[in-house]
C-alpha cells in the first residue's frame, strides 16, 4: 500500500487518464489532490436520490440538464479529475466534450454520500475544495450519514472551497440560490437512508 501511495503522489494526469480509461465499467476512478480515489458503485437509494433531484430540476428549470457520469477537470490548473454524482448545466452543454470536460459553464455539482470510509475525506472536504477552486458556482451535498443537505455557494478560486455554506436537515426546505434558484422539499430523502 505504501508503494502505491508514493506512486500516486507522483502520477501525472495523463497517467491517471490512461488508467481510468482501462478501468472496468463497475469502477469509477477520480484523481484529486494527486491521489487516485475509487468511487463506490451506487446503491438503489443513491440512484433514486439523483433521479428525484433530476425531476425537481427539470420541473423548475427545463432549460437545464442534469448529467450523470460526466467527468470534470478540477483543482488548481485543472490537474484533478472528478466524477460528481450529477452535474447541472445548460441543455447540451457537454455535447462534443470528452470524458473529462472543463468545468466552465457548469452551474452545480451534486454529491450523494455513500456508506464507505472515504466519504468524509472525499465528499465533505476534498471535492468541495476542488469544485470551489474550479469556480463551479454551487456544490450540493446530500449526506445520507447525517441526514442533511448542504448547499455550498460563492466559490473561492484562490483558497478553494466555498464562502457560503448552508446545511439543513432532511425534511426541511432548502433554497438553492442563483444561478439555479430553486427550492427543494427534502422530506422524501428520509426514505432513502439506512
Amino acid at each position: 500500500m505504501t508503494v502505491m501511495a508514493e506512486r500516486t503522489s507522483q502520477m501525472s494526469v495523463k497517467e491517471f487518464e490512461t488508467i481510468a480509461s482501462a478501468a472496468p465499467e463497475t469502477v469509477t476512478l477520480e484523481f484529486i489532490n494527486g491521489r487516485i480515489g475509487v468511487k463506490r458503485v451506487t446503491d438503489g437509494d443513491h440512484s433514486t436520490i439523483v433521479s428525484w433531484l433530476a425531476r425537481r430540476c427539470m420541473q423548475t428549470r427545463p432549460d437545464l440538464d442534469l448529467y450523470q457520469g460526466q467527468g470534470l477537470r478540477v483543482d488548481a490548473y485543472r490537474e484533478g479529475r472528478a466524477k460528481p454524482d450529477a452535474v447541472l448545466a445548460p441543455q447540451a452543454h457537454f455535447a462534443g466534450h470528452g470524458e473529462w470536460a472543463d468545468p466552465e459553464g457548469t452551474l452545480m455539482v451534486v454529491e450523494v454520500t455513500s456508506y464507505d470510509s472515504d466519504t468524509d475525506r472525499q465528499d465533505r472536504h476534498e471535492k468541495p475544495a476542488a469544485y470551489g477552486q474550479s469556480g463551479i458556482p454551487l456544490n450540493l451535498l446530500i449526506d445520507r450519514d447525517s441526514c442533511t443537505v448542504t448547499v455550498h455557494s460563492t466559490p473561492d478560486r484562490k483558497v478553494g472551497g466555498y464562502r457560503d455554506i448552508h446545511t439543513a436537515k432532511f425534511g426541511e426546505k432548502v433554497f438553492v440560490p442563483g444561478p439555479i434558484g430553486i427550492e427543494l422539499d427534502t422530506e422524501i430523502l428520509k426514505n432513502y437512508v439506512r
